[in-house]
């Protein structure tokens, strides 16, 4: 940083200029005063022969001997790149020695103007102001800092600035202002030169500090871009970050928000300094317009910003537009810049980096990021680095977090996509399919499921939403997994349908996991029975049901079980006491009784068993909650979207239809009905039968339910008119659309008539207002849905409307939508598309071209289109229309382009109004158009414009009018003479007088058309076409064919383009 001086003793310097006192004390300065001494004498001693005297060349007068060599000799071959800068500035350096300035300083500045007048970057004029700049710091000795110095001291001890360095600022700093726009450039050359060359903590005047900086202010704001980028280059070491309201940063601020140059934009970020100021502005540069400012502002990023002075949120952007940036040197520096300059910060920590960008919500983000690393490492850091494996090849569930998941599957993707060459090292990170389903299936079942109080619980909301978060990421890695073999993918098919049929699965997994399982069934018959007996065991599970228990049978069987057992005690009595008598043959007869008894007993257990313990009895019953009917329709929709296109519409899926779906658009919860409502258009998709039954429903909710809901019937309705086209409202069984509410409706030009196929006019019209409508809509995704839908319809043809067309261009210019980026995105890819596509779009574009402008010049003040920049909107159409834009161009120059017609009818528009305002807009475009080579049309077009001409009053209108009938009628006169001279033989000697009327016609004609150019985004042709470095300001010719010179001669003409100022200097000055 460069300092400037307090010149009041005794005060320090304020903290606003950032200054710092750092003189050497006495005994330094009396050393280096003496070196100098032995410095000059060495050079007095010199053996090479020196000049006693040498004559000014203002007048007669000697000079003493002060040098070596006198100040025009030392310019001379400072020319000359191989001459040593050292030894030419040491030839000079007796400056000190002179006790009369004055004439040194006449002649070094006399011979340097010569090099100021030069604008181009010539070698040997650069290499003088390289000599000046050092001969001019040569004298400066670098301040020392010493501790233990009093402030009074260093106060005294100060020095002045060199004479010579001074007086050469004040004669730079005077010339400035000069007219000429060289000696500006050279000027501000200079002084970046020679504040350049000064020491780091190099210190200068005050009142020169503040002249220096006053004048570059103005220069920033200079006509020339090249005066402009060395004027901002020389406020580099002015700039005082800490001061909040510094002149400097905020001219460089302002610059990079308005200056239309990209080199300038890019030498005010190669210098501004970093603070929180700063920050934002240089952020904003990588999404500019030019490629090489995005990407020295990644540059300056990775080398001036550390990760930590990012937030979450400027990190993720940055790699989102970086990684995705349409230049593939933008893309570049992002991954061999920007990345590893972040991870040199984290010690090469990659899970750190992923920390800092907050993967839960940024998963993508932090996936393209991951492959970026990915691609620059090698084999052993990709093995090594954030993933803590154990001997199964798997991450310990204690050690799961979402960085080393995400790490993990990203390296899994990464190894997985490089096919053959990738197997033997996927299969040391990753298990086999069995051991992995298991894996999954134990980490998917510990995941908890809240109650409402619990999600009241902020903490264990996160606990949950994290684990849900890495439950997705090791359900994406079944992707990678080696299912060829039977067992183990039997294994992950089982394990998926049980986590889906399991009540407590989160309902954020359900699209995932039904994704997964679709993808392991190939077949789509297998795929629908499957997903249909999933949703019959979550919608009707199998519960056991008990009965309660009778208490009077169970009393009344334990008094039995009572009688039994007496009776027995009883009989086995009167058996001992037969044996006892001998009676043998009772004894008999007693034993049979027991045995029955005992029998009676048993089976008295028995029911009393049963009828305590009954058993219970299994019954469905079905589910209708929310969140059943929400997991239910998930999985519908997930398996409509699987499924191919071409395959019809089944019994199962009917049933599904008629008792799951269509039931559920009338639901009270909001996402049940939204999920209906993309389950019933992803299915109308396959059968054109349900299209026709089911669209009026579809308009239906597009118009009356929540914005969400609405949506999402509006991008149903939009891909049935795609896939169907307007003919689906024609067939028998189609019912007639609601109508609108809508006052306007649009002409018969609202849909193509083939298209339409003779559809019910108030039918096809009624969609076309109601989309109409949503764009002037306040919901942002509405309007934004609708305008997308509507590009897709005219792109593909469905669709033929020139009122629509005008309809998104005013949409795309009105600063309304400014900040609805997807928007403009777009339209703005749309356009260019649509136009290029085929001849019968571009006659669309020139229909819509005069309501367009009629719309935007009559709009009225309170409006927001009566902001758009109207020349704006009539160069894109124009653009828009060229033939040449056409993908295939026509080959016909005699055939009537669009551009004729468009001609036609701006014509026809002004001679209506000759004194109408937009009429001098329509002379301007006039000239832009590429009209066709046919002579009729020529010839109508010619009467249209001599008609204009004597009734248009305005000067400006009439001059370009004039302009144009001259065009046209030399034109027809040089078709006329080529097609003669094409019968005629060829004469050598014809008059030369004949030939150049003929070029001056061509280059007139030449004038008034414009080459084709692509309108990018609504910006100004002349805006793109940028003044580069070195050609600002400067007319260059066309290049005029000439003969093939040979090696000898392109070697003499090349000297002589080299430029030498010895000539210049040595001539005598203009003394008036």
């Amino acid at each position: 940083m460069l300092y400037s001086k307090r010149t009041k003793a005794g005060r320090p310097p304020p903290v606003s200029r950032g200054a710092c006192v750092s003189c050497t004390s006495l005994p330094e300065r009396e050393r280096e005063r003496e070196r100098e001494r032995e410095r000059g004498a060495l050079l007095q001693c010199c053996p090479a022969p020196c000049r006693s005297c040498c004559i000014n060349q203002r007048g007669g007068e000697k000079m003493p001997p002060h040098h070596g060599m006198d100040i025009k000799e030392a310019f001379q071959r400072a020319q000359k790149g191989h001459n040593n800068k050292a030894q030419l500035v040491a030839s000079l350096g007796r400056y000190d020695e002179l006790e009369d300035k004055t004439l040194f300083h006449e002649e070094f500045v006399h011979c340097l103007k010569y090099a100021m007048i030069v604008y181009k970057r010539e070698p040997v004029v650069e290499n003088i102001m390289e000599f000046v700049a050092r001969f001019a710091t040569s004298f400066l000795s670098p301040p020392k800092m010493e501790e233990g110095e009093e402030e009074e001291e260093e106060e005294d001890d100060a020095e002045d600035d060199h004479p010579f360095l001074s007086f050469l600022f004040n004669f730079l700093l005077e010339s400035h202002k000069a007219s000429s726009h060289a000696v500006r450039f050279r000027v501000c050359q200079l002084i970046n030169k020679l504040l350049g060359s000064m020491a780091e903590n190099a210190q200068i005047d005050d009142e020169l500090f503040d002249r220096i900086h006053q004048a570059m202010l103005v220069r920033v704001t200079d006509k020339f871009p090249n005066v402009r980028i060395q004027a901002a280059l020389a406020m580099t070491r002015l700039q005082q970050p800490k001061d909040p309201d510094c002149p400097t940063i905020n001219a460089y601020m302002l610059i990079l928000e308005n200056d239309a140059n990209a080199e300038v934009r890019r030498a005010v970020l190669s210098c501004i300094a970093m603070s929180p100021r700063t920050l934002p502005k240089v952020l904003k540069r990588t999404r500019d317009i030019k490629e090489s400012v995005r990407k020295l502002a990644y540059q300056v990023l990775a080398e001036k910003v550390h990760i930590k002075a990012l937030t979450i949120a400027q990190r993720v952007r940055l790699l989102q537009q970086g990684l995705h940036d349409t230049s593939e040197a933008v893309r570049e520096v992002v991954c061999s810049r920007l990345l590893p300059a972040w991870l040199l910060r984290l010690d090469g920590n990659v899970t750190e980096l992923l920390h800092r960008l907050d993967v839960e919500n940024c998963a993508q983000t932090a996936m393209d990021t991951l492959q970026a690393v990915f691609r620059g490492a090698t084999t052993e850091e990709l093995l090594h680095n954030g993933v803590p494996l154990d001997n199964r090849k798997l991450v310990p569930v204690d050690s799961l977090s979402c960085e080393n998941v995400l790490y993990w599957r990203a390296l899994c993707e990464f190894i997985k996509a490089k096919g053959d060459d990738g197997e033997e090292l996927l299969d040391q990170v990753l298990p086999d399919a069995a051991s992995y389903a298991d894996y999954l299936y134990g980490y998917l079942k510990a995941v908890p499921l809240l109650s409402e109080e619990q999600r009241a619980d902020f903490n264990q909301l996160e606990l949950v939403m994290t684990k849900e978060f890495i439950s997705q990421q090791l359900i994406r890695l079944i992707g990678c997994l080696d299912t060829n073999e039977e067992g183990g993918r039997k294994r992950v098919l089982a394990v998926l349908q049980e986590m889906l049929a399991l009540p407590q699965t989160p309902s954020s997994l359900v699209s995932l996991l039904t994704e997964k399982l679709l993808t392991l069934v190939a077949d789509d018959s297998r795929r629908i029975q499957t997903v249909a007996e999933i949703i019959s065991d979550v919608r009707e599970p199998i519960m056991e049901a008990s009965q309660p228990v009778d208490q009077n049978m169970s009393r009344r069987q334990q008094v039995q079980l009572a009688q039994v057992k007496v009776r027995i005690l009883e009989a086995k009595q009167s058996l001992e006491d037969s044996i006892a008598a001998q009676d043998f043959s009772r004894a008999a007869v007693l034993k049979d009784s027991i045995a029955e008894l005992e029998n009676q007993r048993n089976q008295i257990l028995q029911e009393t068993t049963e009828s305590c313990q009954p058993a219970d009895k299994e019954t469905g019953a079905e589910k209708s909650d929310p969140e059943t009917l929400l997991r239910c329709i998930i999985m519908c929709a997930e398996l409509l979207k699987q499924m191919s296109i071409k395959t019809r519409i089944g019994p199962t899926i009917s049933a599904l239809m008629s008792s799951l779906v269509l039931p559920s658009i009338a639901n009270s919860h909001p996402a049940v009905r939204n999920m209906a409502v993309v389950c019933l258009g992803t299915c109308t998709l396959h059968s054109r039968e349900l299209a026709r039954t089911h669209m009026v429903l579809l308009l239906q909710i597009a118009q009356l339910d929540e914005v969400k809901i609405r949506i999402s019937a509006l991008r149903s309705i939009i891909d049935l008119l795609l896939l169907f086209g307007f003919q689906l409202l024609s067939e028998p069984g189609a019912q007639a659309a609601p109508q609108t509410q809508s006052p306007e409706r649009p002409e018969g030009d609202a849909a193509s008539a083939e298209e339409r196929g003779g559809a019910p006019e108030d039918t096809a019209q009624s969609i076309l207002v109601m989309l109409s409508d949503f764009l002037d809509s306040e919901v942002v995704d509405l309007r934004t849905e609708t305008a997308e839908g509507l590009a897709k319809l005219m792109y593909t043809g469905r669709v033929s409307s020139a009122k629509l067309l005008s309809r998104l261009v005013l949409l795309w210019y009105n600063p309304v939508t400014e900040d609805d980026t997807r928007l403009r995105h777009c339209l703005g890819v749309f356009f260019q598309l649509y136009a290029r596509k085929s001849r019968l779009h571009q006659e669309v574009v020139e229909e819509g071209f005069l309501p367009t402008v009629r719309t935007l010049m009559n709009a009225p003040a309170t409006s927001p289109l009566a902001e758009v920049d109207i020349n704006n909107v009539v160069e894109l159409l124009v653009e828009l229309t060229r033939p040449s834009a056409l993908i295939k161009a026509s080959t016909n120059t005699e055939e009537v382009c669009v551009h004729d017609y468009l001609a036609v009818r701006m014509c026809g528009e002004m001679l209506k109004d000759p004194t109408a305002p937009e009429v001098r807009l329509y002379a301007k475009t006039l000239s832009n158009l590429e009209l066709s080579r046919g002579d009729t049309v020529r010839k109508d077009l010619l009467t249209l414009l001599q008609q204009l001409v004597q009734v248009v009053k305005d000067r400006i209108c009439l001059r370009a009018l004039e302009k144009m009938v001259h065009q046209l009628v030399d034109a027809t006169e040089q078709a006329e003479l080529l097609c003669a001279s094409a019968l005629q033989p060829l004469d050598v000697n014809a008059d030369e007088a004949a030939t150049d009327d003929q070029s001056k016609s061509a280059k007139r004609a030449k004038r008034g058309l414009r080459k084709a150019s692509t309108a990018k985004g609504g910006r100004k042709a002349s805006r793109r076409a940028e003044s580069s470095e070195e050609s600002d300001g400067e007319n260059v010719p066309e290049s005029v064919p000439v003969a093939r010179l040979s090696r000898r001669a392109k070697t003499a003409a090349l000297e002589k383009t080299k430029l030498d100022l010895n000539t210049l200097i040595n001539k005598e000055p203009n003394v008036s």
